[in-house]
């Protein structure tokens, strides 16, 4: 643990932080990445240690060959934005050159500012809301995995489109939850549907019921769960017991990890439909990464989501674009190393062939999978089967529709 963090911090702040260094030959300046994620409480699997090891992984795999001397620093910034911005300064003020994960739209925002002030990086993995790469946009960040638009434009226009044309949302009070629904809404409305109801519900939320009956009561053809983390298993395994989707209602959640399918059971998740940017078993090269990341520290009782494994292949990216740079001048100018990924392609296990877009963007194909019956599942982690394959230039916010003041108009 780093002897500069006050014990002041360190109280308030819960950190648990850990180091691990990855060296190479020479007198290069170290990089320093900081990872900054829930690893205590409700969004701990989505992110949290997995999300560490992710980065170790790449890391561990190119720092050497690229002559780079590489260090990793975590924290728990316990889903508060105060908390986020303090450690994201202190970090800072030590030499962190790359801010990463940075789980929760409200900590992203709350981060943005001051890593642009310091002309540092941040690499958003964990983050829902789109406003990173729109008008809240800076030059030095880039956002990858997901964001709100992609997520509603995907479910909300496919499902339309397949019959789902009356929606009822239930969704967490709070900014992503409003932003899923609002940007659906959107979309819904598009393809030709309609939201004919919706109820919000404070965060944590542990009881669903009386919800449940007013979307069932609606009529609605889709009920849509914009909500996160342990609130989400909850509404899908009480939507089981209800036997929504057995009552021929489709039930989309908005926004879910593998990791939250497994602890929901296939019994109760059957029939969920979800938008994904990754899934561990899609291919060979996917299966090959997810056997590396468990020699990196991953739980082998887990496997990886769309938000760590894009840990991964950011940081892959990241690290490219340093070496390109030279690692004195990625020090000195963050911006500088933004400008430099967005120039190169990007090429890795997770995405393929994929691309940083002038706003910060990271784009990528995405993918509607439903998740399968038990008779259907084949193998341990076997959940999902594929919808549709929904290309990047459809599943992605327009660069004109942002109101990013990065792009050239």
């Amino acid at each position: 643990m780093s002897s500069s963090i006050t014990k002041r911090g360190l109280l308030a702040s819960s950190l648990a932080m850990g180091s691990i260094r990855a060296s190479a030959q020479g007198t290069a300046p170290t990089i320093r990445l900081g990872i900054l994620n829930d690893q205590s409480s409700t969004y701990r699997d989505n992110g949290g240690p997995g999300s560490v090891a992710c980065v170790r992984l790449a890391v561990s795999e190119l720092a050497a060959k690229l002559g780079l001397n590489v260090e990793i620093i975590s924290a728990d910034h316990q889903n508060k934005p105060d908390v986020a911005a303090g450690i994201a300064r202190q970090w800072l003020d030590q030499g962190v050159d790359a801010l990463c994960d940075i789980q929760g739209s409200a900590i992203a925002l709350a981060v943005n500012n001051i890593v642009r002030e310091r002309d540092k990086v941040m690499l958003g993995f964990n983050i829902g809301s789109a406003e990173v790469t729109g008008k809240s946009c800076t030059p030095n960040i880039v956002h990858f995995a997901y964001d709100s638009y992609m997520l509603a434009r995907v479910a909300g226009t496919t499902l339309v489109r397949d019959g789902g044309d009356t929606w009822f949302f239930i969704r967490a009070d709070y900014t992503f939850g409003r932003a899923l629904q609002d940007d659906a809404t959107v979309f819904i409305n598009r393809a030709g549907g309609r939201v004919i109801g919706s109820v919000a519900l404070p965060f944590p939320t542990t009881d669903f019921a009386s919800a449940l009956v007013q979307a069932q009561g609606s009529r609605a053809k889709v009920i849509g769960l914009a909500n996160a983390g342990d609130d989400l298993v909850n509404a899908v395994k009480q939507a089981g017991e209800f036997g929504v989707t057995r009552r021929g209602t489709r039930l989309a959640a908005m926004l879910i990890f593998i990791n939250n399918v497994h602890a929901i059971g296939l019994r109760a998740a059957q029939g969920l439909v979800l938008t994904e940017t990754f899934y561990w078993d899609m291919n060979d090269k996917t299966r090959a990464f997810t056997r590396r990341v468990f020699d990196a520290g991953f739980s082998r009782n887990l496997r990886p989501n769309m938000s760590q494994a894009a840990c991964y292949a950011g940081t892959l990216h990241y690290l490219k674009a340093v070496a390109s740079l030279g690692a004195a001048e990625a020090k000195r100018s963050g911006a500088a190393v933004v400008a430099r990924m967005k120039q190169m392609p990007m090429e890795d296990d997770i995405y393929g062939q994929a691309a940083i877009r002038e706003d910060g963007r990271a784009v990528s194909p995405a993918y509607l999978f439903e998740v399968k019956k038990p008779e259907e599942s084949k193998g341990d982690w076997d959940y999902y089967k594929l919808l549709q394959t929904v290309p990047a230039e459809q599943a992605w916010r327009p660069l004109s529709e942002g109101g990013c003041s990065l792009v050239r108009s």
